[in-house]
């Protein structure tokens, strides 16, 4: 049995879905095709497997963004496009597991 944090983190496969076809299967810093299984809040600090936490990348810009010495310049491009998308309703807050959190 999983743990409440880690399927909470989890990335449903309604989600995927729906990112995917947010992002048109397109990694979002350099349009190739892409997976949409990237956290912008990372699953070890409990970022959410939701729609408004989760973007496409390529496997290449995926590793830059987790490990590239330029990994703050990707995040930061991950934050503006989840925000311009969503606007004034998207709260980094939002994203993050909470111990307390109902579900």
């Amino acid at each position: 049995m999983k743990h409440r944090r880690t399927k909470a983190t989890d990335i449903p496969k309604q989600v995927r879905m729906a990112v995917a076809l947010r992002d048109k299967g397109r990694c979002i810093i350099c349009g190739n095709q892409g997976i949409s299984n990237a956290h912008y809040i990372k699953r070890s600090h409990g970022g959410l497997g939701i729609e408004e936490n989760i973007v496409t990348l390529c496997p290449q810009c995926h590793y830059e963004e987790d490990f590239g010495k330029n990994s703050k310049e990707y995040e930061q491009k991950l934050k503006e496009y989840l925000q311009s998308y969503y606007g004034s309703k998207w709260n980094e807050e939002n994203l993050i597991y909470k111990k307390y959190n109902i579900g």
